[in-house]
């Protein structure tokens, strides 16, 4: 596996263990709806929680959610609309973005959670 693939495997993994901690509870991770994914579905407060994961080594090329561009929100949406027409959720739903920045065996990497991040 490639190295950036092996870092967001391992983001993945915290931002699932930190929402967890949080009281989310996990629907799905790594869902596919044709070439696009969503990270991570979870449920909180009766609603239905979409989560982006940027995971990062540090923040040598800018803050890790300014990598959500106008190409990924566009994915997002389209994989969005597609669960849920086909779970048929009647429910709020929401994008959440949870930044990972550090690496495996390095500490506890600095988690930061943003909720409602705006989809367009």
């Amino acid at each position: 596996m490639a190295a950036h693939n092996e870092l967001g495997a391992w983001g993945e993994e915290q931002a699932t263990e930190y929402l967890q901690r949080k009281g989310y509870a996990i629907v799905e991770r790594d869902w596919k709806s044709g070439r696009r994914d969503i990270d991570i579905i979870a449920r909180k407060d009766g609603a239905v929680v979409f989560v982006e994961v940027k995971a990062r080594r540090n923040r040598m090329f800018g803050e890790p959610e300014e990598a959500i561009d106008q190409t990924k929100l566009h994915n997002l949406r389209a994989a969005i609309n597609h669960y849920v027409k086909l779970m048929n959720i009647s429910q709020d739903i929401r994008l959440d973005v949870v930044t990972i920045v550090g690496t495996p065996g390095m500490g506890e990497p600095e988690i930061i959670h943003i909720e409602d991040f705006p989809l367009y």
